[in-house]
């Protein structure tokens, strides 16, 4: 959740407080995790609200107390992210400064990591996964790794202020340093770490505020540097490995990039759609690939590779329960889920 948002959120729910009290409807669903979707809901902010929301395809039904059920105790306070690696997911709970591990089968708590260093929290943000370990971005300006097998936290790899979003490529592991928490003094480097070695080998400047980050051709990456949300625009940049430095701007107030296939899926500002974009062009071939026009609050957007979905969050003016809308490849609605508060991401069980 951005620092914006939660401002927003916080004033907001002063005077609408009583919508995020309606409850998601939580039918008797079996419990085979199959052919199904697992939603993280952020919650709101300082509310310790997140949820997970299990989606039956073959019903239609919705469980947005899965968790609850599970473990008979909340998740947290802000679902930032989630993942599954093998036989487990993690969840990463920023406020609470906790990560979650979950047995991917039962959902059933293996493990609560307590996400605190010197008596001090850590604020973790985001995870991948690669050889064995999950890298956790903190805050407090660290990598955390954890390794999957013993559950304990390795190393901890200093990087630059407020990390976020990771980015593995060529046996690198990219870090966008945001810096949001210290505006309008904001970071503007990405950090670069020999995965093998665990180090931060160089820092490349991109621009203000750093957020998304994904794979380009060979040595390049693509990044939104989201501005200062006032007098610096966000704009999507491609980025040189090889020479450390940005190669291209774009002219977009892009606020989303998702890879899809081989090209990306894109939002902009102010704009009721979602609009694909050339990796071969470099330009929107596409302005209204998905209209959103009847959507509240496009959150996120998501392509399940695997699964050939393309999922939207709908976070539904932030303070009421969101929705997942399913496309298929050309576009096309297929199904809608009503979920949680502020869906945040998704994983598929066939």
């Amino acid at each position: 959740m951005s620092i914006i948002k939660s401002i927003f959120v916080v004033f907001f729910m002063l005077f609408t407080f009583s919508c995020s009290k309606k409850k998601v409807d939580s039918p008797l669903i079996n419990n085979d995790l199959q052919n199904g979707i697992l939603v993280l809901n952020e919650g709101l902010f300082n509310l310790n609200n997140a949820s997970l929301s299990w989606i039956d395809k073959n019903s239609g039904g919705v469980n947005s107390t899965i968790f609850e059920d599970k473990s008979s105790r909340q998740l947290g306070d802000t679902g930032n992210d989630m993942l599954r690696y093998g036989s487990k997911i993690y969840i990463v709970v920023n406020v609470s400064s906790t990560v979650e591990i979950l047995d991917a089968n039962s959902l059933k708590s293996i493990k609560q990591i307590a996400m605190v260093n010197n008596g001090m929290a850590k604020q973790p943000r985001n995870c991948i996964a690669h050889n064995g370990k999950v890298y956790i971005s903190c805050f407090d300006g660290y990598i955390d790794v954890i390794d999957t097998a013993s559950l304990l936290l390795e190393k901890r790899i200093k990087v630059g202020t407020n990390p976020e979003n990771l980015l593995i490529k060529n046996d690198l592991l990219l870090v966008s340093n945001s810096g949001g928490l210290n505006g309008p003094l904001m970071d503007s480097t990405i950090s670069v770490i020999d995965i093998l070695q665990h180090k931060e080998i160089k820092k490349i400047v991109v621009g203000t505020n750093p957020g998304k980050l994904v794979c380009g051709a060979n040595d390049e990456f693509y990044v939104i540097a989201r501005g200062n949300y006032q007098t610096i625009p966000s704009r999507l940049k491609k980025v040189s490995l090889t020479d450390e430095k940005v190669i291209k701007m774009f002219d977009y107030n892009i606020t989303c990039i998702e890879p899809f296939e081989a090209d990306y899926l894109i939002t902009q500002a102010n704009l009721s759609n979602i609009s694909l974009f050339s990796s071969k062009e470099e330009v929107i071939i596409n302005s209204n690939f998905i209209n959103t026009t009847n959507l509240k609050t496009v959150y996120k957007v998501l392509y399940i590779q695997k699964q050939k979905r393309i999922v939207v969050l709908d976070a539904n003016n932030y303070v009421n329960t969101g929705y997942i809308f399913e496309y298929n490849q050309s576009g096309e609605l297929l199904n809608k889920y009503h979920v949680g508060l502020n869906p945040n991401t998704v994983i598929y069980y066939e």
